[in-house]
């Protein structure tokens, strides 16, 4: 088959790989249908990641067909189309039955890091993606879920991460109704908060990023004020002043390790590696929220440690709340959602590729040209 693979720090290539197998009775194997590019993938090309290997197939955001079933698997049969989690659970261990699938400790033995994940490092269990024509789908009757008649693939794919991720980052900022909400990162991830920040009935909805394009995209999609960072003199002292001198209720970081905004950030965590990336933004969230207010980290940080104020969250009685996202648990509830309305999920999609292109649409995404915010590669043509 066809698929991406890893080169090296900022090298991706397609070429020829033996086709996926059967090799848990338990597994299926999925011709994909589309496969989107994250934001998480981009720290993987760009080396930040531990134990990235050469020759591993990113992607853990896709739909695709059955086309092989093993023995044991009951709820799906060859010629269903699914959407997959980019967490692989078993659905039966410790974390699985208290809802924790992003913790699932069956899928990734061997770290205490986070449960496997399709297409990322080997710390996570070193599974081929789905930027590829197939891809072999473990518990199989646990993540994937079945596609709707008459929806399409694109309507359902962020399902897989994305949409999820950015619902739980709201949810951990516990909005009750009437909160007002600071959402950093104006990508992906971060349109979903926003949009789910409103779904639970905040009270404000602000966007922070550095890049016009994207701060207009969001004031379109999801309805927010907006503000630029490198157009104030200090982006904490803005922000307070925009909620009364006390600063927002909740702060989500929706930008991870390759944050702006911080020169020493930028030098130490992305250049010498002496922090696990740039944590800029865990510490604007600290600074910005107000006394005895939430914080919400769903960006990507790699292990093992960074340099941010914690004393200073200590004295400002704060709530930190932050995990890979339980997909799984919201793909039900966030299916509603989009099939009433209220959320068109593939809105954001921008840009599309076959899978051919996926180099020049990781380029594309990497260096945010031409107005990029997600791409989406189509591994065998339109559906």
């Amino acid at each position: 088959m066809r698929a991406l693979t890893y080169q090296g720090p900022y090298r991706v290539q397609v070429e020829q790989k033996p086709d996926p197998r059967i090799e848990h009775p338990q597994d299926v194997v999925l011709k994909v249908t589309r496969a989107a590019i994250c934001g998480s993938d981009l720290h993987l090309l760009h080396g930040l990641v531990p134990d990235t290997r050469v020759g591993c197939t990113f992607g853990h955001e896709f739909t695709g067909v059955v086309e092989e079933v093993g023995g044991e698997v009951a709820q799906l049969k060859k010629g269903d189309r699914v959407v997959v989690p980019f967490n692989i659970s078993c659905g039966t261990c410790f974390y699985c039955q208290r809802g924790l699938t992003g913790n699932c400790e069956n899928s990734n033995p061997g770290s205490d890091v986070a449960s496997g994940v399709y297409g990322y490092s080997h710390t996570t269990g070193g599974f081929d993606g789905g930027q590829a024509e197939y891809v072999r789908v473990p518990f199989a009757d646990v993540g994937p879920m079945k596609i709707p008649d008459g929806m399409d693939d694109e309507s359902v794919l962020f399902l897989s991460d994305i949409l999820p991720t950015g619902y739980q980052a709201a949810e951990m900022g516990e909005i009750k109704g009437g909160e007002t909400v600071v959402v950093f990162g104006a990508g992906p991830v971060g349109l979903f908060a926003m949009k789910s920040a409103w779904l639970m009935g905040a009270g404000r909805v602000v966007a922070v990023d550095h890049l016009p394009y994207r701060l207009e995209f969001a004031r379109r999609f999801a309805n927010v004020e907006t503000v630029n960072f490198k157009h104030v003199d200090d982006i904490v002292l803005h922000l307070k002043d925009m909620f009364e001198g006390r600063g927002p209720d909740v702060c989500i970081d929706a930008v991870g390790m390759e944050a702006e905004g911080s020169r020493a950030h930028r030098v130490l965590g992305l250049g010498l590696k002496l922090e696990a990336g740039a944590p800029t933004v865990i510490q604007w969230c600290i600074n910005s929220v107000r006394k005895g207010g939430n914080i919400s980290i769903i960006g990507v940080y790699g292990p093992p440690w960074n340099f941010i104020p914690i004393g200073t969250a200590m004295n400002k009685g704060l709530t930190l709340r932050m995990n890979q996202a339980n997909t799984r648990r919201y793909m039900p509830h966030l299916l509603e959602h989009i099939q009433k309305g209220r959320i068109d999920a593939k809105a954001i999609i921008t840009h599309r590729f076959p899978l051919e292109q996926a180099p020049e649409a990781y380029d594309l995404f990497s260096d945010k040209q031409d107005g990029c915010i997600k791409c989406v590669l189509m591994p065998h043509g339109h559906a």
